[in-house]
């Protein structure tokens, strides 16, 4: 059987605990406006151009056709893509 000191410190710290939880997230969320403007598309007209190390800047649209024209090559059935090699190892 518990204490009287053991269930008041229990639900003081469920208490506490909660009430940091409430605040942190309350500090932590984005605001609304901004979650609904994130749901919103935008028109690839209204993006910057972007910067791609090697090629320079490119706008959207472009980058966009690109992919259309020229699409990855498709996987093999059940198989992953090659992995990149980024050094020989030992």
């Amino acid at each position: 059987m518990l204490n009287r000191t053991g269930v008041i410190f229990c639900s003081v710290s469920l208490v506490l605990t909660a009430a940091v939880c409430a605040v942190g997230f309350s500090l932590a969320a984005l605001p609304r406006a901004t979650i609904a403007a994130s749901k919103q598309p935008a028109p690839p007209e209204t993006l910057p151009d972007l910067d791609l190390p090697g090629f320079g800047r490119v706008t959207a649209i472009d980058l966009m056709g690109y992919y259309i024209d020229n699409p990855p090559a498709p996987v093999a059935a059940g198989g992953a893509p090659a992995a990149a090699k980024r050094f020989g190892g030992c």
